[in-house]
């Protein structure tokens, strides 16, 4: 059979998003570097895997995806039976799929405004813009108050049990802790437990020890 293969940037939060459900699941595959510095994303044959020039793409056989969510739900439902299970059967999935929603909607679009402004513009030798900081720290705080609240009712994001909502915060979740924005966490107790147990997942430290050899 032949082994899946991803393709994108190891600087890429979003393609540390499908590794980490590649490595829960202790799935083969092959990572396929995408050059984005000399634009190899924006031309083909790049773009027969994401017509839109962003990464990560993914090809298992015959199939081709793109967007990192829709990625992980392939992998979790199409690989049920191997390694962790990131997917609940029944109705409790209708609570994963809200706070999946959440993610992508309520926390992910100021985390991400976040990362950039105190992770990657520094990295690339450029100033943060300290407004945007301050604005979006604040509302992802507001955010973060009802992830407090609801991390009282349970022990992971979306039930009792480490699945997709939780995994697909490891990114900027990440990233944040490395950055002044940490406060945000470590200042809410239930988050800050939360954060400690899904970054210590030995799958996620394997993404972590990938992005240090690339």
């Amino acid at each position: 059979m032949a082994v899946m293969k991803l393709y994108g940037s190891p600087l890429s939060s979003a393609v540390w998003r499908v590794l980490a459900s590649l490595y829960e699941k202790g799935l083969d595959f092959e990572f396929i570097p995408v050059d984005m510095k000399s634009g190899e994303h924006k031309k083909e044959p790049y773009l027969s895997l994401n017509p839109f020039g962003q990464v990560p793409a993914f090809v298992d056989g015959d199939l081709k995806l793109f967007e990192s969510r829709a990625i992980t739900q392939y992998i979790s439902h199409e690989y049920a039976d191997k390694g962790t299970p990131l997917v609940v059967p029944g109705k409790p999935m209708a609570i994963v799929s809200v706070w999946m929603e959440v993610e992508a909607h309520q926390y992910d679009p100021l985390a991400g405004k976040l990362a950039w402004e105190l992770g990657y513009k520094p990295h690339f030798g450029m100033q943060p813009d300290h407004a945007v900081v301050e604005e979006n720290e604040g509302k992802l705080g507001k955010v973060l108050d009802v992830y407090e609240a609801r991390l009282s009712q349970s022990k992971y994001i979306g039930g009792d049990t480490f699945t997709l909502a939780d995994l697909h915060h490891l990114p900027t979740l990440s990233f944040l802790m490395d950055t002044p924005a940490k406060k945000l966490i470590e200042s809410r107790p239930k988050v800050s437990a939360w954060v400690a147990d899904i970054t210590s997942r030995p799958a996620w430290c394997k993404v972590v020890e990938f992005r240090k050899q690339h």
